[in-house]
């Protein structure tokens, strides 16, 4: 049973009624976040969340305004006020000089066409840039070299100061949607349906200064670029509003493995068809995408995939992991994923290795002993490829947090402090564990009564 701590327990309204597709029940004996504290304060849908340190986060929305929080204790820290229109990216920005104190920033980008970076120990505004010629889209920080790219109708490159450094020309009205950093001062742009490669100049060639210039642009997408990741210095995937996936060497820019079948029954054969008339877009929709080493988790349509790098190929999936499109996920540092949804859930999930059937015995026969058993052999084959195109793993639900009136935008994990996620309906939920929560508060008292005389330790 859940536990309200700030802002009163209530029935969230207005969510899509629950598919018995993919049920939990109440007693959800893997899922510790049992308690959960209500954070008010914006007054209009909260759509990012960033991490500052191992305590602190930033969350900001179509509201305009920045607000600080700490994640153990829901204190509201700052409130920053600086935009007129809605944001539409946030980075943090961390100092990287050894020779002070390390400070913590972060840039905010909004629909008023203006970047404000913000110090987040004293919550004053450092500085704002209102040059734009269009709305910001994305903010990336490249900490080695100590500057930050801007993507809208171009792209600009900055220093700490907000000096502009370098910028393209004009690319296109749509402009940047994503931004991704490479190996070997490069970054990757998603504009529209291409991916555009460009270079920064070595910045410790004075003689030059800094450039930024086109290299190559890579078309294979055949509609919109909406996710973007780097999993190592060696690999990059992209993910299209029409299902495509497509996995990239990020130091020749080739194409290493593709991949736009996750919706398709005949690909995942120990998945239920479903009967449909029609096919909406949005159910194929690659919304957002994750990875570790070994794997990259898509957000795809209602669904959950897994797609493993080095087999090239989804190893478990969950066509219905939502009852509507899955906004987020996040792997977690154990087997577990967390997902939130446009139907107002978060789910979590574990990935699990399915049981394999044992091997049917050859038969031992008089013509298959002289070679005629050919009939058989090709059942064999069959089945064997059958087994190597069903996914090898599946994905359990193992908890439901059922806590926000409308679609959940994001989250972000903070390990033994919880989980915290925004939304829709205008709050931030910090979730907890039950049960470390309630040996913390135990504790607590227990040192209180002992520091006050009112309880008698015996040795």
């Amino acid at each position: 049973m859940l536990r309200w701590l700030i802002g009163g327990g209530r029935e969230p309204q207005g969510l899509a009624e629950k598919s018995s597709v993919q049920t939990v029940g109440e007693e959800q004996i893997q899922n510790p976040y049992t308690e959960l504290l209500v954070l008010k304060g914006h007054q209009d849908i909260v759509r990012f969340l960033v991490q500052i340190d191992d305590c602190r986060f930033a969350s900001a929305g179509d509201d305009g305004i920045v607000f600080l929080w700490n994640a153990q204790t829901g204190e509201k820290l700052f409130e920053l006020h600086g935009h007129t229109h809605k944001i539409t990216a946030i980075a943090p920005f961390s100092s990287s000089d050894a020779f002070e104190e390390k400070k913590h920033l972060i840039i905010t980008a909004s629909a008023d066409r203006t970047v404000i970076v913000w110090d987040c120990t004293s919550g004053r505004q450092v500085q704002k840039v209102s040059c734009f010629h269009s709305t910001v889209k994305c903010l990336t920080v490249l900490q080695r070299l100590d500057v930050w790219l801007s993507g809208g109708s171009d792209l600009c490159v900055w220093n700490r100061k907000l000096d502009l450094l370098c910028k393209t020309s004009h690319l296109t009205d749509a402009g940047i949607s994503a931004l991704v950093e490479l190996p070997k001062n490069c970054v990757a742009a998603a504009v529209g349906k291409e991916l555009i490669i460009f270079r920064l100049s070595d910045p410790n060639n004075k003689s030059e200064g800094w450039n930024v210039f086109e290299v190559k642009r890579l078309v294979d997408h055949q509609d919109n670029i909406l996710s973007l990741i780097s999993v190592n210095d060696l690999t990059f995937v992209t993910g299209s509003h029409v299902g495509e996936l497509i996995v990239w060497d990020a130091l020749d820019w080739t194409k290493q493995a593709s991949e736009c079948n996750f919706w398709d029954s005949s690909a995942h054969p120990d998945v239920q068809p479903e009967i449909k008339l029609s096919q909406s877009p949005n159910e194929t929709s690659v919304q957002h995408l994750t990875s570790d080493e070994e794997c990259v988790f898509a957000a795809i349509g209602k669904g959950i995939y897994v797609y493993n790098l080095q087999m090239k190929r989804v190893i478990a999936c969950q066509r219905t992991a939502h009852d509507s499109s899955v906004l987020h996920i996040e792997k977690l540092p154990n087997r577990q994923l967390i997902s939130c949804s446009e139907d107002g859930s978060v789910r979590i999930w574990e990935l699990r290795e399915k049981q394999q059937l044992p091997a049917e015995p050859v038969p031992t026969g008089f013509f298959n002993m002289w070679g005629f058993g050919r009939a058989n052999k090709q059942t064999n084959q069959a089945s064997k490829k059958m087994q190597e195109n069903t996914p090898m793993y599946f994905l359990e639900l193992v908890g439901d947090l059922i806590g926000h009136s409308s679609a959940v935008q994001m989250f972000l994990y903070f390990g033994e402090l919880g989980l915290a996620t925004c939304s829709a309906d205008h709050l931030i939920i910090l979730w907890k564990d039950g049960e470390r929560e309630s040996s913390l508060r135990s504790l607590t008292l227990f040192q209180k009564l002992a520091q006050n005389g009112d309880l008698q330790l015996k040795l």
